[in-house]
């Protein structure tokens, strides 16, 4: 039986508890319904096609619709389709995932440990951190630093992590031993400062902090090497040096939050590659199987590996699904398909610094304050009056709302974090496909420009 748009959103409200929504005002309203993809496209219920300029939920890097893909979930579901990896018991496509991982990581990284998402990954590594100084005899070292406005997931020590107002406001966050700076956010907050002297001031805010508490307190340092969902805050090229300088003066743990930058996402095959970072940790999810199947890691230093393995004994922890087979095939089969087409040097050296340039087109829209990207992800930051770089007349993300749903209405998928609009779409975007996405966003710009007009909240 097929189902009309209009059954699939009454038992989508009637059953489904939806994420990161309202879920009364989305069951007045009706979710979008999407029933198929391919390439770079989605389809909604009601026949329309549009394209994603998100990539899913900066996940699909290899595009939709990858047979190989499918296929060895597939094969794999047949010949082992469940196993756990406790109880001194590997297999496989584990073995397999994480010599892989071990190639394409940084050449001090050579150990990674499954999870399901980025979210548990993100906890996971909280608790490794903290078993590795209490490992060394410095369990009194947990704080660990983190940034306003930084993303790292939604689970209790990931939201906790991450320094989203709105999450920590909801189930008394964060947690113990967490605190949180300023985030190298230039265009928001850095006024008319000179963008390197602005990030080299919000590093060593680190210091600072580390100073105020106590060093020898203080376990380790996250941020994402670009902030995603954040806004696509990319920090000043002043910035990550002088954090890593930090941790490595105070023996401060560095966490690099892959999650989003890894798998190619800003031209290299992580973050930490494209901003000089030496991690002791590297949480990755999303690219790692391009969203076919659930699958997240950490990637661990030797100089971590060595003592968790010497020194620390049993690690407690752990997840029913670390290294599933199916997804771990799965996985694999999405990094031969990165290798095979060179989508990394592709983001680097072809199909990125086009879409930059066409990007940077949109920075000259009346509405338009700062058009910025790295490798394949951007934001545009809607401004009420672009020549002061100023707030529009209303509660930030109204106008950011309208411009989302001017997208949608014209088949076009770009996210808006407040009154800033993102995207990260598939890394297999081609040219043509680069130009149509740029000529949907100019078109939803102009209504939302005159949307904003109209309503008194430009100045």
């Amino acid at each position: 039986m097929t189902l009309n748009t209009q059954q699939l959103q009454h038992s989508n409200s009637a059953h489904h508890m939806q994420p990161f929504s309202d879920n009364k005002e989305l069951a007045e309203k009706g979710a979008r319904i999407i029933v198929k993809a391919d390439g770079c496209y989605i389809w909604d219920s009601n026949g329309n096609k549009i394209l994603d300029g998100m990539a899913g939920l900066w996940c699909v890097n290899v595009g939709y619709g990858r047979d190989e893909i499918a296929d060895a979930a597939a094969k794999q579901m047949r010949e082992l389709p469940y196993y756990n990896t406790f109880f001194q018991t590997s297999h496989p496509p584990a073995i397999a995932l994480a010599k892989k991982l071990a190639e394409i990581a940084p050449a001090h990284i050579n150990h990674v440990f499954f999870t399901c998402t980025g979210s548990d990954a993100n906890d996971t590594t909280l608790r490794m951190v903290r078993h590795y100084w209490a490992s060394l005899k410095q369990p009194q070292k947990k704080i660990i630093i983190s940034r306003k406005n930084a993303y790292h997931g939604s689970t209790v020590a990931g939201a906790s992590l991450g320094g989203m107002k709105g999450m920590h406001e909801q189930g008394d966050l964060p947690i113990p031993n967490i605190l949180h700076i300023s985030q190298p956010y230039w265009y928001a907050e850095g006024g008319d400062t000179d963008p390197e002297a602005f990030g080299l001031s919000r590093a060593q805010d680190l210091e600072t902090e580390i100073l105020r508490v106590g060093a020898d307190k203080v376990a380790a340092f996250i941020g994402e090497p670009v902030q995603g969902a954040g806004g696509v805050i990319i920090p000043p090229a002043s910035y990550w040096p002088e954090i890593q300088r930090i941790c490595d003066k105070y023996d401060i743990l560095l966490i690099a939050d892959e999650v989003i930058c890894g798998f190619g996402r800003t031209g290299n095959w992580f973050g930490c590659d494209t901003f000089g970072i030496k991690a002791d940790f590297m949480p990755i999810a999303k690219g790692l199987s391009s969203g076919y199947l659930p699958i997240g890691g950490v990637l661990l230093s030797d100089r971590v590996a060595k003592v968790l393995i010497d020194e620390g004994g049993e690690f407690n922890h752990g997840f029913t699904y670390s290294g599933h087979p199916a997804a771990c095939a799965a996985a694999l089969a999405n990094i031969e398909i990165i290798e095979r087409e060179n989508l990394v040097a592709r983001v680097r050296d072809g199909i990125g610094p086009y879409m930059q340039k066409r990007w940077a087109e949109l920075g000259e829209h009346p509405i338009v304050g700062e058009a910025r990207m790295v490798g394949l992800m951007g934001a545009l930051e809607l401004s009420g009056n672009k020549s002061k770089r100023a707030a529009f007349k209303a509660k930030e993300g109204t106008v950011g709302l309208l411009c989302r749903e001017n997208c949608f209405a014209n088949n076009l998928v770009m996210r808006h974090v407040g009154d800033n609009m993102i995207i990260s779409p598939p890394l297999t975007i081609s040219h043509a496909e680069v130009d149509e996405l740029i000529e949907k966003a100019k078109r939803c710009l102009d209504l939302t420009w005159q949307q904003a007009k109209d309503a008194g909240y430009c100045s």
